[in-house]
């Protein structure tokens, strides 16, 4: 008798503990914290930071679950309608026209990276054709990115490199009829911003997003102009977005702790070394 009820408690002690692992089990399921983020197809480099920015939450018990996207519409058009908590992947000029242009109300909540637009030599043979953009002969091809809003900070390059002139201001949505003067008549080429790295043996110069640059093989310092800082230089300042008040939201706190992880000196030396000096962190 006292064997069975030696037993039946170590069968009670047993169960117990399956409940209490159980237990536990789902309270750290619990405790975990999903954010969702939405970007552009990953570069190296964005991979790369994102990478220690998710080593980093893991302690703080977030995970995050990417969303990525391959036109620049789809990343706001999913924040707006809820499907992702904040996204990566615009400036304050791209967000400012968006919103204007959507009747939206999409917010920053945090600076990155800044990245200069460069201007690229067209290649024959596999090597560059200039070294230096004053070289770029009478009537040159120069293919830029046909979004509304690469397409005028393209514009607003080829102006302050002094190869034409622009009838609107800088913080215009300058378009290729607003280029009031084109001296060397020069054949500008709008293209899908993700072709233009692929049409660099097919034209003078390009005007490439760093998105595409390193994806492409193409050394940033190859490059023949570089946009020139200017008051104008924190519009193009890259953000994460989310939804206005997303600091009243579930997941308020958790994405002030992506925004932690993201604003670390560990990342900084990260986006640094990985994008070839294109980005500066700006934080």
């Amino acid at each position: 008798m006292m064997k069975i009820k030696r037993l039946l408690g170590f069968v009670a002690i047993a169960v117990a503990s399956v409940g209490i692992l159980a237990a536990c089990g789902k309270d750290a399921a619990k405790d975990q914290t999903v954010v969702r983020v939405g970007t552009m197809a990953k570069s190296e480099s964005e991979q790369a930071r994102w990478d220690k920015i998710e080593e980093i939450l893991k302690k703080e018990g977030i995970t995050l679950k990417f969303s990525e996207f391959t036109d620049y519409s789809q990343p706001n058009v999913a924040l707006n309608n809820g499907d992702i908590d904040i996204n990566a992947f615009q400036h304050y000029n791209f967000l400012d026209n968006w919103n204007s242009d959507h009747k939206t109300d999409l917010v920053p909540i945090a600076e990155t990276y800044f990245t200069a637009f460069r201007v690229y030599s067209g290649t024959e043979g596999g090597k560059n054709k200039y070294k230096d953009i004053k070289e770029l002969p009478e009537g040159a091809t120069i293919a830029i990115p046909n979004d509304a809003v690469n397409e005028s900070r393209a514009l607003n390059l080829l102006q302050s490199a002094g190869l034409i002139k622009l009838s609107v201001g800088a913080n215009d949505k300058a378009k290729l009829t607003d280029v009031s003067e084109n001296s060397k008549n020069l054949n500008i080429r709008e293209v899908d911003a993700a072709q233009t790295a692929a049409n660099i043996d097919s034209v003078d110069a390009a005007i490439i997003n760093n998105d595409f640059v390193t994806e492409a093989g193409i050394d940033p310092k190859t490059a023949i102009y570089v946009e020139p800082a200017s008051k104008n230089t924190k519009q193009w300042y890259n953000l994460l977005v989310a939804q206005k008040g997303w600091e009243k939201s579930d997941k308020a706190d958790a994405i002030k702790k992506v925004i932690k992880a993201y604003h670390t000196d560990e990342v900084k030396g990260i986006i640094k070394k990985s994008s070839q000096g294109l980005d500066e962190p700006v934080w």
